[in-house]
């Protein structure tokens, strides 16, 4: 097996004899990389012609790009329903969150499929493909046959009734354009960090910084559409804006393509979910085996596990570890040939692979209740904003354009931090070069979203004093008063969300590091979920014996202040949680650069 690390490459070209050359031959000597990755035809990646920045550029644009794209839709898709389709509110509200949460769930579905079979290039390039067709067959509707007579869909007139199989082929298109952008969104984050080898230093602090540009590259995609399609789409030019959204995927497709020759790969692992079963199998098979306290003589081999690093034994979980006790009943002879029954007998590696996920899931389980709180910019914050004086010097602010607010707040934060916190932090400590670590920067992510809900229960405190009680007339209360409690969940998100992206693809094996990205996505998913079960039960109680509730359709007759205070309250404690669960986690480890050893063959190791 080829040794990465030491890999030069000779190029003899003859004709050169007198340039300080031996015998005639130039030698030319280019680096491979050290984590194992390859090119695009299999070979062993070569730094200075594939990967780094050049590559990552690519994709960040094209992340800016597709995300332009996708919230084109998505921004004012509560809107269309009400408008195009005339749909009543309460139907409208509740079809964007079964769109939204699916969009999300189909990142599990893509990251499944390219750990397994097709690798992240293969399953970026098919689920973008399937995005623009969505975008395409959604724009092709809305111009024929949706938004008619033209120009409806504005504030002001109502679209027509549609047929059976208008509506149909309209739910056809945004339910592909949830496939085709939950399928790539966990797989392009991850496929960006593989651009950047690890193994290297300067490259590996690369990677970190790739994670907080991914996420300023998704902001300021979604900045363009939350002001300017939004706009055009406010104003009833529906299939303009879709057209806008199509052509921006489609760049974002043709750019991604042509970075083909540029980009580091790592192959597919195969299906996880039966290396998964197999230790879960073999250790409740041996069950009655004891394990040695130093874990000694447990399965091994020496080479590379299932496309990855070889983790070392770890002590949690120790149940786990009689799935690699040996037992001489455990190997089979056929044909003079030594055989292992897969199902009786796993590698420490395949253990402490399902020891990570074990791990890593309370960590995600403390994300959800943040997510409830993200997911209050587009329903309740924007709620609040039009019950408040929305206009400044004759000037009107739409309500759900206050989201450009926190996407500031998110640029301004990540380029500060890149410049001036993580190596002001780095310094001070001296230990560790990225600052603040991800465990960390995700608590911090909990204390900011905890302030942002307080500004935002004070604001509605003080909307309510300017308010009429009984009349639907908005509070004389300007709307930029909204302006904190968005800069506050824009700075969580930096701390919380890159956190994210960088721990759970850091910490998942190498056979799964896109389940790892995708982990993030169904945090947001899961918050859109129990946002809405939080809402129903808190109207359920809060309006028996006639009350209005603390969500009512009027919000002066309502209390949503106290709804802001209850999500404050319910993310202190998710903090509290947190940090146990922080505390009590231990990072996952790996056997030397890529796992490889060149003074070994492939063959059993037993840990002794």
């Amino acid at each position: 097996m080829a040794n990465f690390e030491e890999s030069k490459r000779e190029v003899q070209v003859s004709g050169f004899g007198d340039m300080n050359t031996k015998e005639g031959k130039l030698v030319l000597e280019e680096e491979y990389t050290l984590d194992g990755s390859v090119d695009i035809h299999g070979r062993p990646a070569i730094k200075g012609r594939s990967g780094g920045w050049e590559a990552g550029f690519f994709l960040l644009v094209n992340q800016g790009l597709a995300t332009l794209a996708f919230f084109g839709v998505g921004v004012n898709l509560v809107l269309f329903l009400t408008r195009v389709l005339q749909q009543d509110n309460a139907n409208a509200a509740n079809n964007v969150s079964k769109w939204t949460g699916t969009v999300y769930l189909f990142s599990l579905v893509g990251a499944f499929v390219s750990d397994s079979y097709w690798g992240r290039y293969k399953t970026c390039a098919i689920f973008q493909a399937i995005f623009v067709l969505g975008l395409v067959l959604l724009s092709i509707s809305s111009y024929l046959f949706l938004v008619k007579p033209s120009g409806c869909g504005d504030r002001l007139s109502l679209c027509g009734p549609h047929s059976n199989l208008e509506i149909g082929i309209f739910y056809m298109a945004i339910y592909l354009i949830a496939l085709g952008n939950g399928g790539y969104q966990p797989n392009i984050a991850t496929f960006g960090a593989d651009q950047f080898d690890e193994e290297d230093p300067k490259e590996g602090y690369s990677k970190v910084a790739f994670f907080s540009y991914f996420y300023l590259a998704l902001n300021l995609g979604s900045l363009f559409s939350n002001s300017i399609l939004a706009y055009f789409e406010d104003g009833g030019m529906w299939a303009l804006g879709f057209w806008v959204s199509a052509g921006s995927a489609f760049m974002a497709l043709v750019l991604f393509l042509g970075g083909t020759s540029r980009y580091r790969h790592f192959k597919p692992a195969g299906n996880p979910f039966p290396r998964v079963c197999q230790v879960v199998f073999a250790a409740m098979y041996k069950w009655r085996l004891d394990v040695l306290p130093s874990g000694d003589k447990l399965y091994e081999v020496d080479r590379k596990i299932c496309g990855g690093k070889k983790i070392p034994h770890t002590e949690e979980f120790r149940f786990l570890d009689r799935a690699a006790v040996i037992r001489p009943e455990d190997f089979t002879h056929e044909n003079k040939t030594l055989h292992i029954n897969p199902w009786r007998l796993c590698t420490i590696t395949q253990v402490e692979e399902v020891k990570c996920i074990l791990r890593l899931l309370p960590i995600w389980l403390c994300t959800i209740i943040y997510s409830v709180v993200f997911t209050q910019m587009a329903s309740l914050f924007v709620e609040q904003g039009a019950a408040m004086k929305t206009t400044v010097s004759n000037f009107r602010i739409p309500a759900a354009s206050m989201s450009s607010f926190d996407i500031l707040a998110v640029a301004a934060l990540i380029l500060i931090c890149r410049r001036f916190l993580n190596p002001l932090v780095s310094r001070l400590r001296k230990t560790n070069p990225k600052g603040l670590t991800e465990l960390e920067r995700m608590g911090v992510g909990l204390i900011f979203a905890v302030m942002a809900m307080i500004s935002a229960g004070t604001v509605e405190i003080y909307r309510l004093r300017y308010a009429c009680d009984d009349c639907k007339h908005p509070s004389t209360l300007s709307i930029l008063w909204q302006i904190p409690q968005y800069a506050l969940v824009g700075v969580s998100e930096v701390f919380m969300y890159v956190g994210q992206l960088e721990f759970f693809n850091g910490q998942a094996p190498d056979g799964l590091k896109s389940f790892g990205s995708a982990l993030c996505m169904t945090s947001i998913s899961l918050g859109n979920y129990v946002s809405s079960l939080i809402v129903t039960l808190v109207m359920k109680v809060t309006t028996t014996d006639g009350r209005p509730g603390w969500i009512p359709g009027n919000l002066n007759e309502g209390h949503l202040h106290r709804f802001y205070f209850l999500l404050a309250v319910l993310t202190s404690v998710d903090f509290v949680v947190y940090v146990a669960c922080a505390k009590c986690y231990r990072s996952i480890k790996f056997e030397g650069k890529s796992g490889i050893d060149d003074n070994e063959e492939d063959g059993v190791v037993v840990k002794v």
